[in-house]
């Protein structure tokens, strides 16, 4: 029985529509928001009802955040237990182990696979959590201990990290909750060996999402000299080694990441064939357009310029200029790939801005391919931030 559980409303204008065909977010502003409903502790969990009392669900209710509920479950007899999650993870680890053949992946991405603001990337035998809503960092004892009991994984980190915690008026919280972690974790994948530093690497520890990506750049690299701008530790680069590339170049900002693209690429044996370049993305393209420096392959893999709608024209701004200061740099009849992990660009404002930097670098273009995010990133379709990720491969000419 769910008597015991607060009662929220949407307000009389707001349309349940969205909510029973999937869409899993209220907003504040959607939301009768009374003196008790603001007195909810952020991670509990009510019974949302539409304007005429009409039962939709049971959401998770946090009052400090624009997203003020997410849906849980439609059934508002349910109970989110230890028990709830592993159904949740279950049903995720089947799918990722059909389509997978070594336990490198994600394995839960948030509202697609059933678990709202929740991110688990696994690597072999450890996991890490991104408890990204506040329910979540309220349980993540249980979904610690959940993923334990459903993968066999004995080592669990919480990485509390990122834009995404600070939204929910969550602190930044970094911890190993079960097992130990020695060192950097070899990643295999696309034939090439990643090393991920779960507890101080960006995110989770290494970009899942890229991984078809990867290998669409491997069709292209091989015997190619290739440029890997803003390649944390080695995406693009290190699969292009692995293709047969005859050398790549990494550019990022992060020493520590280049340090461990380095460390992969020594572990392929492919170390001679790897340059680095320490520093900022926009200013190494300028000094190497300096040094007169073409490569056959360039792929530029930048952070979320565009994390909001608000941000979005500036954000659309820096992906054309990333795209003027890379088309130079790409051999006449080579390819250039820029990448997007924007959510505000879609893949329409974001090829377009593309075209336009490529134009102003003075290049003509064909657009080859257009990419996303592999199939351990499930998308929601009622939720455009699920299919975040955008990549385009062009071939340029003149």
């Amino acid at each position: 029985m769910t008597a015991d559980l607060p009662i929220i409303r949407l307000r009389p204008k707001s349309k349940p529509q969205a909510i029973r065909h999937g869409f899993p977010w209220v907003f504040a502003d959607e939301l009768v928001t009374d003196r008790r409903t603001r007195t909810i502790a952020a991670g509990s969990f009510a019974i949302l009802e539409d304007a005429e009392r009409r039962p939709l669900g049971l959401v998770t209710v946090n009052p400090n955040s624009k997203i003020i509920a997410r849906m849980m479950d439609p059934d508002p007899e349910v109970r989110i237990t230890r028990d709830w999650i592993a159904v949740r993870l279950s049903r995720a680890l089947e799918m990722r182990e059909r389509l997978f053949d070594k336990p490198f992946y994600r394995l839960i991405h948030a509202e697609a696979d059933g678990l709202p603001g929740t991110i688990i990337d696994r690597f072999g035998d450890a996991a890490v959590i991104q408890p990204n809503a506040a329910w979540a960092d309220t349980m993540v004892d249980d979904l610690a201990a959940a993923l334990r009991d459903v993968t066999g994984v004995s080592t669990v980190i919480l990485n509390g990290q990122g834009r995404a915690r600070s939204l929910e008026g969550l602190p930044e919280r970094t911890e190993i909750l079960s097992g130990a972690v020695n060192g950097p974790v070899e990643v295999s994948m696309n034939g090439a060996i990643y090393l991920a530093d779960l507890m101080q690497g960006q995110k989770t520890g290494l970009f899942y999402d890229q991984r078809p990506n990867h290998a669409f750049g491997q069709r292209l690299a091989k015997g190619a000299r290739v440029l890997d701008v803003f390649s944390h530790v080695g995406g693009f680069g290190l699969a292009a080694l692995a293709a047969g590339a005859e050398s790549a170049t990494c550019v990022d900002g992060s020493a520590a990441a280049l340090e461990l693209a380095r460390g992969g690429a020594r572990a392929m044996g492919a170390e001679a064939r790897l340059t680095t370049r320490q520093g900022d993305a926009f200013q190494q393209m300028e000094a190497l357009a300096e040094e007169g420096a073409q490569f056959d392959v360039v792929i530029c893999d930048p952070p979320a310029f565009a994390p909001s709608k608000q941000a979005l024209e500036a954000g659309l701004r820096a992906y054309e200029r990333v795209a003027k200061l890379a088309a130079p740099l790409v051999a006449p009849g080579g390819y250039l790939g820029l990448c997007s992990c924007s959510h505000a660009a879609d893949l329409s404002n974001f090829r377009n801005a593309s075209s336009r930097g490529i134009g102003r670098g003075g290049r003509r273009m064909q657009l080859l391919h257009t990419g996303q995010a592999g199939p351990d990133h499930p998308t929601l379709p009622q939720l455009a931030e699920t299919g975040y990720l955008k990549a385009l491969f062009f071939r340029l000419d003149g």
